[in-house]
């Protein structure tokens, strides 16, 4: 059985989710703050977690990096506010989707199912070989040859989907929708950005692959095995 935390200070918001999720089979865990996620955290094993940004001690943004420091489980914000600088903070703290309240509860579990069957996807192929290059999806490491590098999540996000996608042609707005959500309001500049920097990162690094600007669409990534 899938086990899902829902992590809000607002009871009437845990028993709303808690309901209808288990309705279509899941185990729901509640936490009313951060602290006792953290621990449910601990002691069960969670597949996906729900998080509300606004609550006492820990709030959203810092448990949900406490979550991608030790577990590899996709996370949703939830928040009343739908300011971009907040959208922002919440992809930065490592989100993986963001749903602004009030919701409808038949929204949740279609983003609770589209990022299980991501990450099922991803876990299913979480090691990736280029030649003398390892993209591991467990660690969040990229090995060449003996030389280990650490890179932020988004870009290490956005060089794992380029991988598993060799010689495809991927849009701006499909990487987007990938890597920071559907929600995502932010200018296309920011995957150029990203792309910048994995390109400066790893061209004296290796030949192993290349990452090439397709003009008006996008990016493929050229693997070189």
């Amino acid at each position: 059985m899938t086990n899902i935390l829902i992590v809000d200070d607002d009871i009437n918001i845990l028993q709303l989710v808690h309901i209808h999720l288990s309705e279509v089979g899941y185990n729901v865990f509640q936490a009313k703050d951060g602290t006792e996620a953290l621990g449910i955290l601990k002691r069960e094993a969670c597949d996906l977690a729900v998080v509300d940004v606004m609550m006492p001690f820990i709030d959203g943004y810092a448990l949900t990096r406490e979550i991608r420091k030790k577990y590899d489980i996709p996370v949703i914000l939830l928040t009343a506010k739908n300011q971009i600088e907040d959208k922002e903070e919440g992809f930065r703290s490592g989100t993986d989707d963001y749903l602004v309240k009030p919701f409808e509860p038949r929204e949740l579990k279609f983003r609770i199912e589209a990022l299980l069957r991501r990450y099922d996807k991803q876990s299913d192929e979480s090691v990736i070989h280029l030649g003398n290059t390892t993209i591991n999806k467990n660690n969040y490491e990229v090995q060449i040859g003996d030389r280990t590098i650490l890179l932020p999540l988004k870009e290490f996000e956005l060089l794992y989907f380029l991988t598993s996608n060799p010689m495809q042609v991927l849009s701006r707005d499909h990487i987007i929708e990938h890597i920071w959500g559907l929600d995502y309001e932010g200018d296309e500049r920011t995957v150029d950005v990203h792309i910048k920097r994995l390109r400066e990162r790893f061209s004296k690094l290796t030949d192993d692959f290349q990452i090439k600007t397709v003009r008006g669409v996008g990016y493929l990534l050229e693997a070189h095995k």
